[in-house]
């Protein structure tokens, strides 16, 4: 589950990744994993081992923050700010994990996707909307505001969205202008809305903050949306 450490720099930060290998060498295509807004923990490394193991991809789950640090509360607001703030600082850390994943010398450049969780499905939004070679953007649970919806024009690859219907912090509103940021765009998109499921329904040890009304995990919709993932991975990279 550790991983390899990558370290690489981005944003005037030192970032520590975890990289996944798949089993039987060769070069493949790659997966860019992007953290929630506490940072790098466990959940996005073992979301990128499984996609290494699983489905064959190298994976990168990248650091947020710098020396992989994790934050929470005020310092984890403070933190993002700046990152929601413009594009500036949010597409620097994901550009530098995606040239130090690109790097690689088994990984197919030509083929590469973002996905993210939370705050770091934003992030995955964010890469694709600077013009970045993605054949795809995912995000789970992710949140919809990004900081310059006036570059959709820019998103080269495909676009998918999976969220949950009674999630509190991403309301319909969201949705609806996500929606027409992307139609107006022309950009090739989807979004998958979970009846009765709430904000990080992916994440098994989010239950442990004792807020079932805005975070649970669905085993359901993670199973579904897991799925859902895999089969637009395996479409945009054609194997």
């Amino acid at each position: 589950m550790p991983g390899q450490e990558l370290r690489y720099q981005a944003d005037g930060l030192q970032m520590v990744g975890s990289l996944h290998r798949p089993d039987g060498g060769g070069r493949a295509p790659a997966v860019l994993v992007f953290p929630e807004g506490p940072g790098l923990g466990e959940h996005p490394i073992e979301r990128a081992e499984r996609i290494a193991r699983e489905l064959g991809y190298v994976a990168l789950a990248a650091d947020l923050y710098g020396e992989r640090r994790q934050l929470a509360g005020e310092e984890m607001m403070a933190a993002l700010g700046p990152l929601r703030a413009g594009p500036e600082h949010v597409r620097a850390r994901a550009s530098g994990a995606l040239q130090a994943l690109t790097a690689q010398p088994d990984v197919d450049a030509s083929r590469v996707a973002a996905i993210g969780f939370c705050f770091g499905g934003t992030m995955a939004f964010e890469l694709a909307l600077s013009g970045a070679d993605l054949k795809a953007a995912i995000g789970f649970h992710s949140g919809l505001q990004v900081t310059s919806p006036q570059d959709a024009g820019q998103i080269k690859g495909k676009v998918m969205a999976l969220l949950g219907a009674d999630d509190p912090m991403i309301t319909p509103e969201n949705r609806l202008a996500f929606d027409r940021m992307l139609g107006a765009a022309g950009v090739d998109w989807q979004m998958t809305v979970y009846g009765g499921v709430v904000h990080s329904f992916t994440n098994k040890g989010v239950d442990q903050a004792g807020r079932p009304e805005a975070l649970r995990y669905d085993a359901r919709a993670d199973r579904r949306s897991w799925k859902q993932m895999a089969d637009l991975l395996e479409e945009v990279f054609g194997s």
